[in-house]
């Protein structure tokens, strides 16, 4: 730019410089137009031509044009100068979040096998909705040591990355626990896969999903959407493609881009970042990993994104739980089958102070109702109702009732936040909520 414009300014000098000597030519040359103080004109000189006094007229007013240009000129290369000291004054941001802003980020996709061959149907969703590639690699972390799960995840070649669990041993553990080895094991393996995924190839965020989980058409679209809400709110630690409460009879199918804050860690395909590995990682549990995040040691007043339907459904009946939940929960949640464009949308309503005012509103709104009103009537097409619970008994029978889950992990009931589940009955919203004065949970409701 001031390369420019001193090429610009010296243009401008040198024009005015030549029609100056210009000017001066004709002024000097006898018979030249009589100044004030000029003699009087020999007996038969002759007056200057009038194509050449118009000459002169039009010189004199293109140097008056050039004067100005010349003064536009040099205030503008003033304010180019102030431009760049103003720019060298003020810090650049660093290059990495520039390229950040650029490009959508990578977040691998971690799955958790061990003996299942039947990984390739969770792999093929993965592979067959996944939009980019290089944006989402798949990552196999493989524990156990099966011959034939190997050789599924290897038919996949260059489209997924297989690593292997190098210690296969058992792992010491209690006398009383001796028929919990196999949770000790998951345990062990997730802190050595998520180590690979951190420390080894240093990624910045991740998404965990096991061997038996099927994922949504949108569930890259999901994630990709959520992960800034977790970059820039400390109060939120996870998001989840799983709602502990998604059977079909209990969420609006038709309002599949709804979103929730939940205290409780629903797991079941989730994305993290790597400050929370450094910090969870040295004290990782050696068992039961899963219920130990929702101890209120680890969750620390944070919650995690959720979705009204989930993106997720699992197909693995046969595990180290043997099963439990399955036939009775977990193999009638309802599957999202349409795609939501959650990359388009504001989800700044999730933000805590944001959420807190117009869903503790939304709620506490509500109509009081009992149980036995939601049961009889035909809800759909009716407004919003709340149904209050006092206790943790009161909770369980409601809940048992509803067909919801009923557990509650450190006091926290599934899907819950600050005590309030949301859900559908008879196509009617209702929110199973605690006193409007509540102050916390309570522990020992377990």
């Amino acid at each position: 730019m001031l390369k420019k414009t001193s090429l610009a300014l010296g243009g401008a000098a040198l024009f005015l410089a030549w029609n100056g000597l210009l000017l001066l030519f004709l002024w000097s040359r006898p018979g030249a137009l009589p100044g004030p103080q000029s003699p009087p004109q020999a007996p038969g000189s002759r007056l200057l031509p009038a194509q050449l006094l118009q000459l002169a007229q039009d010189a004199e007013a293109e140097l008056r044009l050039q004067r100005e240009l010349l003064l536009q000129i040099q205030k503008f290369s003033q304010q180019q100068q102030q431009q760049q000291q103003r720019r060298q004054k003020t810090p650049k941001p660093p290059q990495i979040a520039a390229s950040a802003e650029a490009e959508p980020p990578v977040i691998p996709v971690l799955v958790l096998a061990c003996d299942r061959s039947s990984v390739r149907r969770c792999l093929d969703k993965l592979l067959r909705y996944r939009p980019s590639a290089r944006r989402f690699p798949v990552i196999v972390s493989q524990d156990c040591g099966h011959a034939e799960t190997a050789r599924v995840i290897a038919s996949y070649g260059q489209a997924v990355a297989h690593i292997r669990q190098p210690d296969l041993s058992d792992v010491a553990v209690p006398p009383e626990h001796r028929k919990f080895q196999g949770y000790y094991k998951i345990s062990r393996h997730y802190r050595w896969a998520l180590g690979q995924v951190f420390r080894t190839f240093r990624y910045r965020a991740a998404i965990v999903v096991e061997d038996d989980l099927e994922v949504a058409p949108d569930f890259f679209e999901y994630f990709q959407a959520v992960l800034p809400l977790l970059q820039r709110d400390p109060s939120l630690w996870c998001a989840s493609a799983w709602n502990d409460n998604g059977k079909e009879a209990l969420v609006d199918a038709g309002r599949a881009e709804l979103l929730y804050r939940t205290d409780f860690f629903p797991g079941l395909g989730w994305l993290l970042l790597a400050e929370l590995w450094d910090e969870l990682e040295p004290k990782w549990p050696a068992a039961f990993w899963d219920d130990w995040m929702r101890q209120p040691e680890q969750r620390r007043g944070r919650s995690c994104v959720r979705p009204e339907v989930s993106r997720t459904m699992t197909f693995g009946r046969k595990g180290v739980s043997h099963g439990q939940f399955f036939d009775q929960y977990l193999k009638f949640i309802k599957l999202n089958d349409r795609f939501v464009p959650f990359t388009q949308m504001d989800l700044s309503y999730l933000k805590k102070d944001e959420y807190e005012r117009f869903f503790l509103q939304q709620v506490y709104s509500a109509p009081e109702v009992k149980l036995e009103e939601l049961q009889k009537e035909a809800g759909k097409g009716l407004g919003a109702v709340r149904l209050q619970y006092r206790g943790r008994d009161s909770f369980k029978a409601l809940a048992k009732a509803l067909g919801l889950m009923d557990d509650l992990k450190s006091g926290v009931p599934r899907a819950g936040y600050r005590g309030i589940v949301s859900f559908v009955c008879r196509g009617r919203r209702v929110f199973l909520a605690p006193p409007s004065d509540w102050t916390g949970y309570d522990p020992s409701w377990s």
